[in-house]
C-alpha cells in the first residue's frame, strides 16, 4: 500500500506528462503481481467498489472528533480524502499496514456493515499520505491527472510496444491483468484480441492550420463532412454482444439503451451520438442531460431519444476492414446503414467542393438545418487506411472559429486536488434589464481552465479581497458597473435553455484572458448573446 500511495502523493505534485508517463511505468516495473495490477485498474477507472460510499468515510471520521470542527476542517480544504487523512488520528503498531491486494480483497467481499471498520483499521496504521491514497481507492475518485489512456501509454511504455497494441486486446482483460504483464514481459504470448464485443482504438485528426496546409494539400484527393457537435462512439453488435464505447474505449451502454438495443447487425460503426428529434439533430445541451447516468428512464428516453450519425465502418459480418481505403469503407459504410434500416442510424452526408476556398465559404455560411449545430468540418483523404492514434496527413479537423464575449466574475468555488486552496471555478455574467428597468447581471456560465497558474493566484486574491457573501465553498465576488473583474470568455456554440435563468446555455466555455483594463459597465449585455443565438 506504501508504493501506491507514494506514488499517488508524486502524481498529483506534478503537471507534467512526461513525468506522470514515466513515474506510472516505473511503479509498474517495480511493484510485483498482484499489486501492480490492481493499481492499473483504479488508474483506469477499472476498479469500483460497491459498498465503499463516502458517507461511511466520513462517519468513521465523526466518530473520532467533533463533527463542526471536521465540517470547518472539510469546507477549508474542499476534498473529503485529504481531510480525513490530515485530521485523523493515527495508532502506529495498532495494525499490521495491509498490501493494496489485501485491501482489494477485503473491500470486494464486504458488506456494508463491515465497510467502517475496516476503514478504522486501515486509517489507524497508515501514515497521511497512505490514508489519502486509501480513501480516494475507496470512493474511485483519484484525481491525480492521469487518465486511462495516459496509464495504457505506461504500459505499452514499459514492455516497448504501441498503445494501440494494448487497446486492442484491453476488453478482453480483467485486472489484475497478470497474463498482460506476463507478455510484455516475455514469459507468455500476447492475449487474444479476438473478444466479441471489444472496443477498436480510433482513428484521431490533426487540427487544420489553413495558412500552411492548403498550400501543400491536393482538394482532390480529401473528402469534406460536418463535425457533429456531439459525443464521438464507436457502435459495436457482435456475436451477440452489443456495446458503445466513448471515444477513450469508456463503455457508456447502460446510458443509452434505446441505441444499444438499435444495433442490430453485425459489425461496427464509428460515428457522432447524438440527440434526435426526428430526421434532425438537437443541441449539445440536450445530449448533456443523458451523459454520464448509470440508468435512464423511459420518461427521459422519450423525451431525448438519442441515435448515431454515422462516419465511418470498421468491421462487417465478422471481417476487419480498417485496412482498406475510407473511400472503399465509405460504399460500403452507405450500403451497410441502408440495410439497417434505423431511425436511430443514419449517415453523415459528404460534402462535395472543389477547391479549398469552396469550403472555406461552406464553413464560414453552413446551410439552414443539421449543419449550423456543427462544430465545423472534417477532411479524410480518400486512400487513408484507418490507424489508431493521430497519424499526420490522412485526417485534419477544422473547426469553426471560437466566439468571444466579456462577462463579469459574480461567484467563485474552490477547485479539487492540487487546487483546493485556490477560488478556481468561476461564475460569470452580462448585464440585462428588470421589469424596473435596472442593470444587473444574470450568470451566462461557468469555466475553469484557461488561465495561467499565476493568472490563478491573481484571481483568487481578487476573490478573497472583494468577497461579500459566502455560500459554504463558494463566495459572490463584487461586481458592480464601476468596480468588478471582466473576463474575456471564449466558447463554441450558444443554445437556448429552459434549465438555466438566462435562458442561453454555453459550449465548452473557458477563460480567454483576463481584462483588468475593462471596467465592468462595459462588459456584454444578454441582448448581444441572444442576438448570437439567433
Amino acid at each position: 500500500m506504501r508504493a501506491f500511495a507514494d506514488l499517488l502523493d508524486r502524481l498529483s505534485l506534478t503537471a507534467s506528462r512526461n513525468t506522470k508517463l514515466a513515474l506510472v511505468r516505473d511503479y509498474l516495473a517495480q511493484t510485483p503481481d498482484p499489486d501492480r495490477g490492481w493499481a492499473l485498474a483504479a488508474l483506469t477507472g477499472e476498479l469500483v467498489f460497491d459498498a465503499a460510499k463516502p458517507g461511511f468515510i466520513r462517519k468513521a471520521a465523526e466518530a473520532r472528533m467533533d463533527p463542526v470542527l471536521f465540517g470547518w476542517s472539510y469546507d477549508y480544504v474542499g476534498d473529503l480524502a485529504e481531510t480525513v487523512a490530515l485530521v485523523w488520528e493515527g495508532r502506529p503498531g495498532a495494525n499490521r499496514e495491509p498490501a493494496l491486494s489485501e485491501v482489494v480483497d477485503a473491500l470486494g467481499s464486504a458488506s456494508r456493515a463491515e465497510v467502517q471498520r475496516l476503514i478504522e483499521t486501515w486509517l489507524d496504521t497508515l501514515d497521511p499520505t497512505g490514508r489519502w491514497a486509501l480513501l480516494k481507492l475507496m470512493t474511485g475518485g483519484l484525481r491525480v491527472g492521469v487518465s486511462a489512456r495516459l496509464a495504457k501509454q505506461a504500459v505499452a511504455a514499459l514492455g516497448g510496444v504501441e498503445v494501440a497494441e494494448i487497446e486492442e486486446i484491453w476488453h478482453g482483460l480483467s485486472p489484475p491483468y497478470e497474463d498482460l504483464f506476463a507478455w510484455l514481459e516475455g514469459r507468455s504470448d500476447r492475449p487474444s484480441a479476438i473478444s466479441p464485443g471489444r472496443f477498436r482504438p480510433v482513428m484521431l485528426a490533426q487540427a487544420l492550420d489553413e495558412a500552411v496546409d492548403f498550400a501543400r494539400l491536393d482538394p482532390g484527393a480529401y473528402r469534406a463532412e460536418w463535425k457533429w457537435d456531439g459525443i464521438r462512439v464507436q457502435a459495436v453488435s457482435e456475436g451477440g454482444v452489443r456495446r458503445l464505447y466513448s471515444r477513450t474505449g469508456d463503455d457508456i451502454s447502460r446510458s443509452f439503451p434505446d441505441v444499444v438495443e438499435a444495433l442490430d447487425f453485425e459489425g461496427v460503426i464509428d460515428g457522432e451520438l447524438v440527440i434526435r428529434n426526428g430526421a434532425s439533430i438537437m443541441s449539445f445541451s440536450d445530449l448533456q442531460q443523458r451523459l454520464n447516468r448509470k440508468t435512464t428512464d423511459a420518461k427521459l428516453i422519450q423525451s431525448l431519444p438519442a441515435g448515431i450519425r454515422a462516419y465511418d465502418l470498421l468491421a462487417e459480418g465478422g471481417e476487419d476492414i480498417r485496412h482498406l481505403p475510407f473511400d472503399d469503407r465509405r460504399l460500403r459504410l452507405e450500403a451497410f446503414v441502408a440495410r439497417i434500416g434505423s431511425a436511430r442510424i443514419d449517415l453523415s452526408p459528404l460534402q462535395p467542393f472543389a477547391a479549398w476556398e469552396d469550403l472555406a465559404q461552406l464553413r464560414a455560411e453552413p446551410p439552414e438545418g443539421d449543419a449550423r449545430l456543427a462544430e465545423g468540418l472534417m477532411l479524410k483523404r480518400g486512400d487513408s487506411i484507418y490507424e489508431a492514434g493521430r497519424p499526420k496527413g490522412p485526417w485534419f479537423k477544422w473547426k469553426r472559429d471560437p466566439h468571444l464575449i466579456d462577462a463579469v466574475l459574480m461567484y467563485a468555488q474552490r477547485g479539487h486536488g492540487k487546487r483546493s486552496s485556490f477560488y478556481s471555478d468561476y461564475t460569470f455574467g452580462v448585464w440585462t434589464m428588470d421589469t424596473t428597468g435596472q442593470r444587473h447581471l444574470t450568470p451566462v456560465g461557468k469555466a475553469y481552465f484557461g488561465f495561467t497558474d499565476e493568472e490563478l493566484k491573481q484571481i483568487d486574491k481578487f476573490v478573497r479581497d472583494n468577497t461579500v457573501e459566502r455560500f459554504g465553498p463558494v463566495r459572490s465576488v463584487r461586481a458592480e458597473p464601476h468596480f468588478g473583474l471582466v473576463l474575456e470568455v471564449a466558447f463554441e456554440g450558444l443554445q437556448s435553455s429552459t434549465r438555466h435563468k438566462s435562458g442561453v446555455a454555453m459550449r465548452f466555455p473557458r477563460i480567454h484572458r483576463l481584462r483588468w483594463d475593462k471596467p465592468p459597465g462595459e462588459a456584454d449585455e444578454l441582448s448581444t448573446l441572444q442576438r448570437m443565438l439567433d
